[in-house]
């Protein structure tokens, strides 16, 4: 049995108020913390570095921290993730000249790895590489800012991925980014998704915790 993972991705919350806001997405039952990294360079924005990631351990922050790296060239920044404390770093094959290695660093480095595919990006990496991944994170909008709407095709898109997921019999983890929501978790979900990825959705909810258990059960109902 698949265990569900919420990830509400820090990119819509308060940034006066971060340490607090991550306490209280844990504490609303969030499973890991989502880090969304863009450089101004690969993606149109500009957000967060190691630093960030480091502040927040220091502060007490016990979920494990799920990086996305939107950064191109990506190696060099994975090792200051890696030592800033996060647990997953997962990173766009556009972003490496050598994808295969860039997935080997982040492993050595101590963290569980990812490899991101944009709505464009076709599934065939995974033919080379899903022995080197313990996520895939699909894209479900193009990325580089918060509160965009999902993109329906993922949804075959993701039933895809799960298919080589299950076929492969390795134990890796099939996440979705992009417009997650309340109504729609549980077609993603019943599509083949474990892990969710949902910014504005938890954050600008008025009741974190609320909206947290309205997504699990919208997950329950989808599979029953």
């Amino acid at each position: 049995m698949r265990e569900f993972w919420i990830a509400p991705s820090i990119l819509s919350a308060d940034f006066a108020r971060l340490g607090e806001e991550v306490d209280a997405v844990v504490d609303a039952g969030a499973d890991l913390v989502h880090f969304d990294v863009m450089d101004n360079h690969y993606v149109p924005n500009l957000t967060i570095g190691p630093l960030v990631c480091e502040a927040l351990k220091k502060h007490g922050t016990s979920a494990p921290i799920d990086v996305h790296l939107m950064v191109k060239p990506v190696d060099r920044i994975i090792g200051d993730f890696a030592e800033a404390g996060a647990s997953f770093i997962s990173i766009h094959p556009e972003a490496s000249e050598h994808v295969h290695r860039s997935l080997q660093l982040i492993r050595a480095s101590g963290c569980r790895s990812g490899l991101v595919f944009n709505p464009a990006t076709p599934l065939t990496w995974l033919e080379h590489l899903l022995d080197c991944v313990d996520m895939v994170l699909l894209m479900s909008v193009n990325p580089g800012f918060g509160g965009q709407t999902f993109i329906d095709a993922t949804i075959e898109k993701i039933s895809s991925a799960r298919r080589l997921i299950d076929d492969s019999g390795l134990d890796v983890r099939l996440e979705v980014d992009g417009g997650v929501k309340v109504d729609n978790i549980g077609a993603i979900a019943a599509a083949g998704a474990d892990t969710f990825v949902a910014g504005s959705a938890i954050f600008g909810s008025d009741d974190y915790a609320a909206t947290i258990g309205s997504m699990r059960r919208e997950i329950r109902a989808a599979l029953d």
